[in-house]
Parts: structure tokens; sequence; C-alpha cells
């Protein structure tokens, strides 16, 4: 598994590293040795914030965990991305059977109430059927998703409703 380690506002000791690499063996098994993973760790003035991100073959799993104790953190994320890993496999084989899910969609772009655009992102689209589209955004923890839909050939969005379930955006030209 390719490991890469970002420190903000910090530089992670090498302990850190090490442990990061033996907690990521685990989730090597699941997913294979194919696999890439990104880990962040953010060090703020009351807290420590290390986010783990996933990828293989499109498929993203992420968990973000705050602590005062960075590798305390990691572990924590680390249980988490296992949950979400064992879920998948369960959700694929129920859903989708031997079906092989490879679509890929970058995190959505995110805005601060006073508008700044402070990330940009580029996504690609492959078609997904909105089920599919549905499990990736749970599995990224995001509250919305954009995906090409297949039976449509149309750019969808995907959210999550306050009162519980999920909407479904699809655009109409003015005209």
């Amino acid at each position: 598994m390719n490991i890469t380690i970002i420190g903000r506002k910090c530089n992670p000791h090498e302990d850190f590293r090490a442990r990061a690499e033996k907690r990521l063996s685990k989730i090597e098994k699941l997913v294979g040795p194919d696999a890439t993973a990104k880990i962040t760790a953010t060090a703020e003035k009351s807290s420590n914030v290390v986010e783990v991100t996933v990828t293989k073959s499109g498929m993203i799993f992420r968990a973000e965990e705050r602590s005062e104790d960075m590798i305390n953190a990691l572990d924590i994320c680390v249980d988490a991305l296992i949950r979400q890993i064992r879920k998948n496999k369960t959700r694929v084989e129920k859903k989708i059977h031997s079906a092989v899910l490879d679509d890929f969609v970058g995190e959505p772009v995110e805005e601060e109430k006073d508008y700044d655009l402070i990330r940009e992102k580029t996504v690609l689209l492959k078609p997904q059927s909105v089920d599919e589209a549905i499990l990736q955004m749970n599995l990224t923890d995001h509250q919305f998703y954009m995906f090409l839909n297949a039976e449509t050939e149309q750019i969808n969005v995907v959210y999550k409703r306050t009162e519980n379930g999920y909407g479904l955006i699809t655009p109409e030209i003015d005209g």
C-alpha cells in the first residue's frame, strides 16, 4: 500500500509514521496492496486532527478524528475505516453481487458562509446508478455527491435530507 503522510502546522514524528504503517497494514489485508492511503495530521490549539483517506479501484474510504493525542486519533480513524470497508463489502455483495465498483468522483467543493471560494476540485465522472452514488456518498461521509447518472446520462446530485432519507437533484435546462 502506498502511504502518504502530510503534516499541517506540525511535523509528524517517526513513531506516528511507524504506527500509521502498522495500523494501515490491517486495511491493506482487506483491500489489497494496490490501494493508496493519504494521512493528513493537523495540529490545532487544543487538539489534533487526523484524516485518513484510502482509495482502491476508484472507491474512496475516509475517516476524520479529533483528539488530544495524534496517535489515538489515528487509531480511531483506522478502526472506522475497517468498519466502513467491511460494511461496503457486505453491501456490494448484497446489492451488486459480483460487479466491481470502479467509479470515482472526488470530494465535493466546500464553501464558507461568506462565499469565499476556499477549495476547488476537479471530479472524474463515470456513469453509475443512483444506489451506487448514495453508497459512495456514505463511504466518503459527505452530505452530497455529484455523479453521472448511467440511466439518463446527465450529471445528478444525491444528498442527505435532514428529515432522514435521500434526495436526488436532476438538471433541467431553462428554455
